[in-house]
């Protein structure tokens, strides 16, 4: 989407841009331009099911590691 914004007879140079800033601003583009800045790509149903195996196979060593009693236990609230 192009925006034209032309000087009028008699404007100064900071109206001008003043008048633009605004017209920008009302359009969206920035918004626009700012939401796909950070956008994130999906993955690819292939590493999606990688994924979901990998965690369930750290998923198992995990309990099978806590069953053996190798594991350290993790105690929660305060820490000193």
């Amino acid at each position: 989407m192009a925006l034209e914004v032309k000087k009028q007879e008699r404007e100064t140079p900071q109206s001008l841009l003043r008048r633009f800033s605004k017209t920008v601003r009302q359009s969206g583009i920035l918004l626009r331009a700012r939401e796909g800045r950070f956008r994130k790509r999906e993955k690819s149903k292939q590493m999606t099911k990688q994924a979901a195996l990998r965690r369930e196979m750290l998923k198992k060593e995990y309990l099978k590691l806590a069953k053996l009693g190798k594991l350290e236990s993790k105690r929660r609230g305060n820490r000193r």
